[in-house]
């Protein structure tokens, strides 16, 4: 339910929004896109790490009741905008809050828990994205309908909190998630920056999440704005898209935990590459339809099989810290994709040379995968 709501609704569910911004306050692509990026660049780099080693050393459930706090007021205060400043200021609550309440502790809590089915374990857990992202566009159309789309937006807000506060605060810290002092033998995180596979490791991730996010976050503009799609067949493409990630979820799980975990990150990247020209130059309602289900069962692997490889090359004890790092310089990709893919429309007039750069990036995080061993690090 935290994915569903941190994820799948603040996280997802805001670029349904962004077309109304473009035709309310004049706005370009790039700005509204923009929000997400600089949000991102500023939160990742100084509180990335430090959330994961709060989470190695805390365990996850205190931090993970900050972010939700933090993701409702951001889509509250999102909701009630009129400048770019205040633009900015909320997505960076709705930044923190992806930081402090998303992947990372839910991550680390779900390998603490499991081991033989871990991989199974984090792709039912990640249903929670998958749900979300597919069901937020048609709960936000219907809000938009009856309320307008500001107060569609605080309505989200104030039930992320209602829904998944007292659920984070009902989870039991694990032993194993606290440590108690530096005497136990516990590897270091340097041991890791110290080793190639850390870095093709965080480069893959980083390919990976600058092709979905930079592909998901211009894909209602494409659709409304370019391609003259209603809002509810907008909505249906976005719905389609983040319904086939769930079936990516448990695919890619139950795959972890029978083949090389490196194998299947590269599936999910080829299928990310291979779904993305068919999203934005479909030209029939089939062919989007196919490409939609391609991308998303790629997106729906995606984020879960990165740390579970993590966890596999350098073990669970450092697992905070390293996917803090990692993830860390995975929002920067998130974060500057979208603009960048925005930019670029609006100087070309068309979405071919953010397609290509999009398909190039994909295909690099796979070139890096190639690099990772198949098991855990003995140095």
């Amino acid at each position: 339910m935290v994915l569903f709501c941190i994820v799948g609704v603040a996280l997802w569910g805001l670029p349904f929004y962004y077309d109304f911004m473009v035709q309310q306050f004049g706005w370009t692509r790039a700005q509204v896109t923009s929000g997400n990026a600089l949000s991102k660049l500023i939160v990742g780099p100084i509180f990335g790490f430090l959330a994961g080693w709060i989470v190695d050393r805390f365990g996850p459930r205190r931090l993970m009741m900050i972010g939700i706090l933090m993701a409702g007021v951001a889509l509250v205060g999102l909701g009630s905008i009129s400048s770019l400043g205040m633009f900015y200021f909320f997505y960076f609550f709705n930044a923190l809050g992806y930081v402090c309440g998303g992947p990372l502790p839910n991550q680390v809590l779900l390998t603490q828990r499991f081991d033989r089915a871990r991989g199974k374990a984090m792709g039912f857990a990640y249903l929670g994205i998958g749900i979300g992202g597919a069901t937020v566009p048609w709960i936000s159309h219907i809000l938009v309908q009856h309320f307008g789309w500001q107060t569609a937006l605080q309505i989200l807000g104030v039930t992320i909190v209602v829904v998944s506060l007292p659920l984070a605060w009902m989870v039991k810290e694990t032993p194993q998630a606290i440590t108690t002092n530096g005497s136990v033998n516990v590897p270091s995180p340097k041991a890791a920056f110290k080793q190639l596979s850390f870095y093709l490791l965080t480069l893959g991730s980083m390919c990976s999440v600058a092709a979905i996010s930079g592909t998901q976050q211009n894909l209602k503009l494409l659709l409304s704005l370019d391609r003259h799609f209603t809002q509810r067949d907008a909505a249906s493409v976005l719905s389609m898209v983040l319904t086939f990630s769930i079936a990516g979820r448990l695919l890619m799980g139950w795959l972890a935990d029978r083949f090389s975990k490196k194998h299947v990150m590269l599936l999910t990247f080829l299928l990310v590459a291979a779904g993305i020209p068919l999203l934005f130059f479909g030209t029939s309602r089939p062919i989007l339809y196919v490409s939609a289900a391609i991308f998303g069962i790629g997106l729906g692997g995606d984020y879960m099989i990165i740390p579970l490889i993590t966890a596999e090359i350098f073990g669970i004890e450092i697992l905070g810290r390293l996917m803090g790092v990692i993830l860390t310089a995975g929002g920067i990709a998130e974060a500057a994709a979208p603009w960048l893919m925005g930019h670029l429309r609006d100087a070309t007039g068309s979405y071919r040379e953010s397609c290509f750069v999009l398909v190039v990036v994909a295909l690099l995080g796979g070139v890096a995968v190639l690099g990772l061993p198949d098991r855990r690090s003995t140095g």
